[in-house]
């Protein structure tokens, strides 16, 4: 059949025997989508207007608040358009796209949180070279190695399913496109895109994971040679917001990884439900620790807040 070759358009799952309560399912999922575009849209706004935030570690800030709205926005709107509207299907063309901007937005994100562990790395042992190493400029040019490198490392993958054939199942595992996900429902070789999807994932966010472990290796040990317990307390709670951030990344990513690779016999709900964890918990999280652990965006918002009120 031709047109397995070229599949005009994939099935977004749905929890069987739910189907009834679609409506009811997106609400909770609307609310944080909500949540997470209003507290990343203030953290953007915040960080503009106060001068005294216009450092690195807050620049690196709004690059995750604005990844988290990019990835957030690029699949939410359209799984509450299947749960209020029942479209489930999404064209091969746009679950390509889809998933490339899943997969490379993940890389850029993952990418910024090892510079923000550097940012915090030279903070903390060389704090007197701080704003020599770590200028605006530096910053800036962080921010575009990111996104090349996500760029780079990801745009392969749907090249890779492109010429593929598909006649199993149309049926996803997600409301959403997912490279494992895609590529599973194609019947021929996939082992160039299982090799290269595993390898791109190891060199970025393995060996991000890994650089992020070491940069805290490296602190833990100056913030242990201080003499008093206050002292280290004092020291090492400057990274308690970037570690919160950082497991509510890598724990979301972990745990869909290993429902891909070792869950398939797993609840339809299972699956649905790790993804919309993994698209959304970071987004939402973000700005909530950020807001909590800075007393410079907690005063700002006190003030907005106090503004709308009056």
């Amino acid at each position: 059949n031709s047109s397995d070759l070229n599949p005009s358009s994939f099935i977004l799952a749905s929890i069987p025997g739910l189907e009834a309560s679609h409506f009811w399912m997106a609400i909770p999922l609307c609310s944080m989508y909500v949540l997470a575009v209003t507290g990343n849209c203030a953290v953007l706004f915040i960080v503009k207007t106060e001068p005294s935030l216009h450092a690195p570690m807050y620049f690196f800030l709004c690059m995750l608040a604005a990844i988290d709205l990019a990835l957030s926005t690029s699949t939410v709107p359209r799984i509450l358009s299947f749960y209020w509207f029942n479209t489930r299907e999404i064209s091969f063309g746009a679950c390509l796209v889809q998933m490339f901007l899943i997969h490379t937005l993940s890389a850029i994100e993952s990418t910024v949180l090892l510079a923000m562990a550097v940012d915090r790395y030279v903070a903390i042992c060389h704090p007197l070279r701080h704003a020599a190493i770590l200028t605006n400029a530096a910053t800036l040019k962080i921010g575009l190695v990111a996104m090349a490198r996500g760029v780079l490392f990801f745009l392969p993958l749907p090249l890779l399913l492109l010429p593929l054939p598909f006649c199993k199942s149309r049926v996803l595992s997600h409301s959403f496109c997912l490279h494992q996900d895609v590529m599973n429902l194609a019947c021929a070789n996939t082992t160039p895109s299982i090799v290269y999807g595993l390898t791109a994932i190891l060199l970025v966010m393995g060996l991000d994971a890994i650089l992020i472990c070491l940069s805290y290796i490296l602190i833990l040990k100056a913030v242990l040679r201080l003499a008093s317990w206050k002292e280290r307390l004092k020291v090492f709670s400057t990274c308690i917001a970037h570690i919160c951030v950082v497991l509510a990344f890598y724990v979301p990513l972990i745990g869909l990884s290993v429902v891909h690779r070792f869950g398939k016999d797993l609840a339809p709900l299972v699956h649905i439900t790790m993804g919309n964890i993994y698209i959304l918990v970071p987004a939402v999280l973000n700005p909530i620790i950020y807001g909590v652990r800075t007393k410079q965006i907690q005063r700002r918002i006190l003030n907005l807040i106090h503004i709308y009120k009056n």
